[in-house]
């Protein structure tokens, strides 16, 4: 990615002590595969993939000239492509193709800089104090104070002066950080609003807002979807008065960017994007269902 290429170039300080997997995360210590993926990939694996971003170029045309065109043409081959998911050296533009991000970019040109630069925001000390506990694991957000750090700060700082009712709150921060691993700072920033005021889908600025009312309304709707499709799991929550702020919260405030493995994270937000917030259910019921047996008899 060219964010950790960047890095690598400009930033000072010795290299990092310890080895870094695919998507620039430090490997834990005697760990075979922490990213979840096998050490090496094979000659099919790897001919498999050259076809897929292949496919996808095509699709997308240059700079995403084609997208809204294909799209259009055939919405089922889309969907399903990434169902199985975006090809790593093209998800930053997938991403911004498919949120309405770029249309947005292209509707406000040098609105950002303004934000970044001119304006000032109540929640500046806030933001500080929080850039750190960010993909701490990350090289491109480990330097204190670093490009990966005033990057994330300046979305941040951004959004909350754009947005003065939402302003800043701690998840947002793991947002923004994805969205700077495959895109410019402007970017990144362009996308997080497509997220917030619903360019696409539903407008998430309910997960943010004073009370978190978006958040306390998807809990609701889940612990009723659990007592649903999985009824005995459902009563033992109850009995053991087991509520979905004690797990799921941050499993919308941050689409699962906090606490996922790092490459399902992607997979999940490749269809997010797409298909809205009705994956995080899916992928929350998914989850319970996995760990049924275990959750159920203790």
């Amino acid at each position: 990615m060219d964010k950790k290429k960047a890095i690598d170039d400009t930033e000072p300080g010795p290299a990092p002590s310890r080895a870094v997997d695919r998507f620039g995360f430090i490997k834990p210590e005697q760990s075979g595969s922490p990213d979840g993926l096998p050490k090496g990939r094979s000659i099919h694996d790897r001919e498999r993939e050259e076809r897929s971003i292949r496919k996808w170029r095509k699709m997308i045309g240059v700079g995403g000239n084609d997208w809204k065109h294909y799209v259009r043409r055939n919405p089922h081959v889309v969907k399903r492509r990434i169902r199985k998911g975006i090809p790593d050296c093209l998800r930053g533009l997938v991403w911004q193709l498919i949120s309405g991000s770029r249309d947005l970019l292209l509707m406000n040109p040098g609105v950002y800089e303004t934000l970044v630069i001119y304006e000032t925001s109540a929640s500046e000390l806030e933001i500080i104090r929080d850039i750190s506990r960010t993909f701490p694991s990350h090289i491109f957000f480990q330097q204190r104070h670093g490009p990966g750090q005033r990057s994330l700060y300046n979305i941040l700082k951004a959004y909350s002066v754009y947005d003065r009712d939402v302003g800043y709150v701690q998840g947002m921060g793991f947002l923004a950080g994805l969205l700077l691993l495959y895109m410019s700072e402007e970017d990144a920033f362009w996308l997080l609003v497509a997220l917030l005021k619903g360019a696409v889908h539903a407008p998430m600025e309910g997960l943010y807002q004073p009370g978190l009312p978006l958040v306390q309304q998807y809990l609701s709707q889940f612990e009723k979807l659990v007592m649903e499709h999985m009824p005995k799991l459902g009563q033992h929550f109850v009995e053991e008065m087991i509520n979905p702020s004690m797990y799921a919260s941050q499993w919308f405030i941050t689409v699962f960017s906090y606490s996922f493995p790092f490459h399902l994270t992607l997979r999940v937000w490749d269809v997010f994007l797409y298909e809205g917030i009705k994956v995080v259910f899916q992928v929350g019921l998914a989850l319970l269902r996995f760990c049924h047996d275990d959750l159920e008899f203790p």
